[in-house]
């Protein structure tokens, strides 16, 4: 389970004592605080802490005195200009720090994202807990025959029993030498540093990850595309859910713009102006290549 009573208790205390403040505060975001909403079978993600608005935004972008707002509608108009231009300063104003508990190999894509504050658990330090991500049988895939980094139909019957069976056997037994070669019954044990190398890549680590709202969106933008690997795409999607309560027209003006919109070449805007009157396009006249014209038609076809 994501989280043991003890750490709920402790959760739950922490939200049992409200602080009065001065801040910019969010009603949406103070009822995600501090609360873990579960990704995956051993996982979450919770919020920390967090900084600013939609109105430090608007603040930001007028470098205003106080909250610095016209009125709700203008700040909304305001917030959709910054999007809709690339502006991105203003949306660095707002910060979020969360605590994710995640398999290392999602974690190892996620920290290509260099934007952000990262300090995760220490494997040197510490004991890592027997906690490994087991796919459910819907997410065990074939191989895509069409994209080399993507996944093809379900793997059905034996075979995917097989690998369900071959994964939480490798796990278990890659664990069982992680605490044989630690312990220090009878003998000196291996140093955490060095142990911590025979574990496999779907145990679990946790970290502390802060980010400014820019940077979230540029996370999310590709994580929580429809192509983004499975595994990543739910901490993301569940991030979404976070930041939509947290700064909601920042957020509906990205999900219009960024997670609903789409960029297109100069040869993409021309084919389309060119379809608009009436012109037969193929790719061959195109001036494509057979991928670009694969990634537009899927644009254009929805």
């Amino acid at each position: 389970m994501p989280l043991s009573p003890e750490q709920q208790a402790e959760i739950d205390e922490q939200r049992s004592i409200p602080t009065p403040t001065l801040r910019a505060v969010s009603p949406g975001m103070e009822q995600h605080l501090y609360k873990a909403q579960p990704v995956l079978d051993h996982g979450f993600v919770r919020v920390i802490d967090y900084m600013g608005d939609d109105a430090a935004i608007c603040q930001a972008a007028r470098v205003s005195y106080g909250k610095g707002t016209k009125s709700v509608q203008n700040d909304e108009g305001l917030i959709r200009y910054l999007m809709r231009h690339w502006h991105s300063t203003p949306f660095e104003m707002c910060e979020i720090k969360l605590h994710v508990k995640l398999p290392v190999f999602v974690a190892r894509q996620w920290i290509r994202h260099r934007t952000a504050n990262v300090n995760e658990y220490s494997a040197r330090y510490s004991i890592l807990d027997r906690e490994f991500y087991i796919p459910a049988p819907e997410h065990i895939n074939a191989q895509s025959v069409v994209n080399n980094q993507g996944r093809g139909g379900v793997l059905k019957g034996d075979e995917a029993a097989r690998v369900l069976e071959i994964l939480k056997a490798d796990s278990n037994r890659c664990y069982d030498n992680y605490e044989t070669m630690i312990s220090q019954e009878g003998q000196d044990g291996l140093a955490r540093e060095l142990a911590r190398m025979n574990l496999p890549a779907n145990v679990y680590t946790q970290w502390y990850w802060k980010v400014d709202l820019h940077n979230l969106f540029h996370f999310l933008r590709l994580r929580a595309d429809a192509h983004a690997q499975y595994e990543i795409r739910v901490y993301a999607d569940a991030i979404c859910a976070m930041v939509a309560d947290w700064v909601p027209a920042a957020y509906g003006a990205f999900e219009d713009y960024r997670l609903g919109g789409a960029t297109m070449s100069g040869k993409a805007l021309d084919c389309v102006k060119r379809m608009l009157k009436g012109e037969e396009v193929t790719q061959e006249t195109s001036g494509m290549s057979k991928g670009e014209w694969r990634e537009f038609m899927g644009v254009i076809d929805g």
